[in-house]
């Protein structure tokens, strides 16, 4: 006897980008600047879509208690839901 159902789930599509280079580079950046580079290693790792602008905003604004919050804050956010799939087992 064949068992021959499917199970369906709703599954969330999200902006999450794997970037091993970058994520790389940013730690090592991150490490030779004392952590001031934290919130984009914290963002990079975490494969998030704007890497790039939490870099920049880090880079420009990051000497600022601010800035460096607002950076942080942005690397630790949820990832964006682009939008929902169905996936059969």
């Amino acid at each position: 006897m064949t068992d021959t159902s499917n199970v369906s789930q709703t599954v969330a599509l999200t902006d999450q980008q794997s970037k091993p280079t970058q994520t790389v580079i940013a730690w090592i950046v991150a490490v030779l600047t004392g952590l001031y580079m934290l919130p984009w290693a914290i963002a990079a790792t975490r494969g998030k879509a704007n890497s790039g602008t939490i870099a920049l905003i880090n880079a420009l604004l990051g000497w600022t208690i601010i800035g460096y919050i607002w950076a942080l804050v942005l690397s630790l956010t949820p990832h964006g839901v682009r939008g929902y799939g169905t996936l059969t087992t």
